[in-house]
């Protein structure tokens, strides 16, 4: 990774809301992961929803489904841009979705929107969440590339006459749409005879509910057949003061060959609550 690169796309992805990092990843990556769910693209029914769109697909729990989505989970790269935005309100980040998404021939564009409005609370202080979009077919302005418009991060959006003309982020699988949870954005309508597949990661601040319940995607036997950085990611860590404990500890002790039948709390405590607690506990067993 060459400095020069991470700094000018955090410059797009902070100042206009959104980057596109081309070749991020092997195009047979994304052929390969596309093969693996295909099946699975082929059985799931049509949303129902003028938002979600009557003629697309969508499908989570992709960790589980194709081992080449850990590839665009722990893509280098992209995890150091998330971090950058991200890392500075909180411990730790968590994947916040792995969705499958396919927009087929007839659709009608999408609502504009931030998919930050998912929690509601005052914005603009910080980034709640960062979103890649990695395209698994030709992204097109006919078959329903996504649009986003550039700045909106930084706009007071009362209706959507006050949007100026969106990018149309047509690029090829391999190449990763990364954009801010306060960007507006949302899919084209296909007025192509062709099906638009892709896959969207996002990731978001680690004391946030996510969007997608993880631990119902991947439960213990399966989480335990991850990496450590990609367990923790889906939500097998701690996010200090005590979030997400089991039993008192990290639920990380679920994915060992052995779980205690009785469990011992163990504080996890912020660097500077730990040392207010630890002096206050001195001063008590002093008396």
């Amino acid at each position: 990774m060459k400095a020069e690169n991470l700094t000018a796309l955090q410059a797009s992805l902070v100042n206009d809301g959104y980057c596109i990092i081309q070749d991020c990843l092997p195009a047979e990556t994304l052929a390969a992961l596309n093969q693996d769910i295909d099946q699975t693209f082929r059985e799931t029914p049509f949303g129902i929803g003028d938002f979600y769109g009557y003629n697309t697909k969508r499908f989570g729990s992709l960790v589980k489904r194709s081992r080449y989505c850990a590839d665009l989970v722990l893509e280098p790269l992209v995890l150091r841009l998330v971090e950058n935005v991200l890392g500075s309100s909180c411990e730790r980040i968590q994947l916040n979705v792995a969705q499958a998404i396919s927009v087929h021939p007839g659709e009608i564009a999408q609502f504009p929107h931030r998919d930050d409005d998912m929690w509601p609370c005052t914005k603009n202080e910080r980034e709640f969440l960062v979103n890649v979009i990695w395209p698994l077919s030709q992204f097109s302005a006919d078959n329903g590339a996504t649009r986003i418009y550039p700045g909106s991060h930084r706009q007071v959006i009362e209706n959507l006459t006050q949007l100026g003309r969106p990018a149309i982020a047509e690029c090829s699988p391999g190449d990763a749409i990364v954009f801010l949870g306060s960007t507006i954005h949302g899919a084209g309508a296909n007025v192509s005879d062709e099906e638009r597949r892709a896959v969207v990661v996002g990731y978001s601040l680690g004391w946030l509910k996510p969007y997608e319940n993880n631990w119902l995607a991947y439960p213990p036997q399966v989480a335990r057949t991850f990496s450590p950085e990609l367990a923790a990611l889906v939500g097998y860590a701690q996010h200090r003061p005590n979030l997400g404990n089991y039993e008192g500890q990290c639920p990380s002790i679920l994915l060992g060959d052995r779980v205690p039948a009785h469990i011992h709390a163990i504080d996890s405590l912020r660097p500077d609550q730990a040392q207010a607690v630890r002096e206050f506990a001195a001063i008590q067993r002093g008396r």
